[in-house]
């Protein structure tokens, strides 16, 4: 894994591969700062704003790059399309989706 500056970030990026599967789907997490209830598994197609910045390693200006670039039919759009960094990327992964649209 690249070096991160931020310790948190860096400690919860490996954290979060191995106790997301331990959660149950439904399972809601609320974040303190904002109480913002944020699904275990997140649509980068239907999430507000609010939901994206309460990612790891998520701000204003990506979640707003995230929205714009809608619709996504997978979520590793999100890195070939250039919307984030691949260290966002890999740290938000395992929380998020991209449903299909259909026509």
């Amino acid at each position: 894994m690249p070096y991160l500056r931020h310790k948190p970030l860096a400690t919860l990026c490996l954290l979060a591969p191995s106790i997301l599967p331990l959660l149950p789907l439904r399972m809601v997490a609320l974040t303190t700062q904002s109480k913002i209830v944020v699904p275990a598994l997140l649509d980068i197609n239907t999430a507000t704003p609010d939901q994206l910045k309460a990612l790891p390693g998520m701000g204003v200006v990506y979640a707003k790059r995230i929205i714009e670039g809608r619709p996504y039919t997978a979520k590793n759009q999100l890195i070939t399309r250039g919307i984030i960094p691949h260290n966002t990327y890999e740290c938000i992964k395992s929380r998020i989706f991209a449903t299909r649209l259909s026509n």
